[in-house]
């Protein structure tokens, strides 16, 4: 079964085509930095516009690239939810003309549980596992029993991970997008030059849940309340330093979760993913495995969008006309709610 995947939720116009949820036949990702960078962060009215600037074309290099034609594909998945409502009306008006035009079934999905697919592209991959969601505008951690089957154990209180690496970029002036931005500068920082403090969360509802607001404030507004009075107080230092303290923040509460629900993989999703010292500190937690997709599958993309679209064509059948988009993430179950 062929499935033509396409993402607009936020700033990437992306589509790929998927065989049978598995076989990436291509992923093609348009990427809107550029346009975004002078305002260090994502402009929802130029975004829209590039998606119905882009999407059509972008649609044909990706079945280009698989060597198909429109009639060769059996199914269309399209994002729905969640995102920038001007954006994802933008992907799923085409699809729902397109499905139109060419009698194929289409399904809306969540690119949230798009993410937590994504990996599942590249290994064989046994339910039940701990999923971890780190991006610009999500941080979550849950239990995954299926593709459509998860319980949210722990979220961001405040701010999402990478949206503090973005802040934190901005203030200090270093470039947009800040998490690649802030990888690479503190591969020569000295993380211990800060000691940023931990958010007191550690019992009940929210044993499992994270805040970077405090983190982010500390870090533009408290500087010296932190420094080890030795080191330079340089941009390099200040990034190893807070990069350190939010991903160790994550990662803390990753390995309470695995000793308490007695999971032991880990399998990760979102632009965070891509991060160094994510992958090292979630590689390093004891008597577990962590699989990461590849860094083009850690941002938006059209395949994991196809690849979990394939699996509800299969077995809960096609969307109607009549589907909406969403802003927000919805379905999921949280624990002890």
């Amino acid at each position: 079964m062929i499935v033509l995947g396409i993402e607009s939720s936020c700033d990437e116009c992306s589509a790929a085509v998927v065989e049978d949820g598995r076989n990436m036949l291509s992923n093609v990702i348009a990427s809107q930095i550029e346009f975004h960078k002078p305002y260090s962060g994502v402009v929802p009215e130029i975004a829209s516009r590039k998606h119905v600037e882009w999407i059509a074309g972008v649609v044909q290099e990706a079945l280009d690239l698989a060597d198909v034609t429109k009639d060769d594909i059996h199914g269309i998945a399209v994002t729905s939810r969640p995102g920038l409502v001007g954006s994802l009306l933008v992907g799923l008006s085409f699809v729902k003309g397109l499905s139109f035009a060419l009698e194929k079934p289409f399904v809306s999905v969540d690119h949230i549980r798009a993410h937590l697919y994504a990996p599942h592209l590249e290994y064989d991959i046994e339910y039940p596992y701990l999923g971890v969601i780190a991006s610009g505008g999500h941080t979550i951690i849950c239990t995954v029993r299926s593709y459509d089957d998860i319980e949210i154990l722990g979220t961001t209180i405040d701010d999402a991970c990478g949206e503090a690496y973005d802040k934190v970029a901005k203030y200090f002036n270093w470039g947009y997008p800040g998490g690649p931005v802030i990888d690479r500068m503190a591969q020569t920082g000295n993380p211990k030059t800060f000691s940023f403090p931990l958010p007191s969360l550690h019992k009940g509802d929210h044993q499992y849940d994270v805040s970077y607001s405090g983190l982010k404030t500390a870090v533009i507004n408290q500087l010296d309340q932190f420094w080890n009075g030795e080191d330079e107080k340089s941009d390099e230092n200040i990034a190893a330093s807070f990069q350190e303290r939010a991903i160790d923040m994550l990662a803390r509460k990753v390995a309470a979760a695995l000793e308490n629900t007695g999971l032991t993989r880990i399998v990760t999703g979102g632009g965070v993913a891509a991060n160094t010292e994510l992958r090292k500190k979630f590689s390093a937690i004891p008597n577990s495995e962590t699989l990461f997709p590849s860094i083009s599958l850690c941002t938006d993309n059209g395949a994991m969008i196809a690849g979990i679209g394939y699996h509800y064509l299969q077995n809960k059948g096609p969307s109607d006309y009549a589907e909406s988009v969403f802003s927000r993430v919805e379905g999921f179950r949280r624990i002890n709610q």
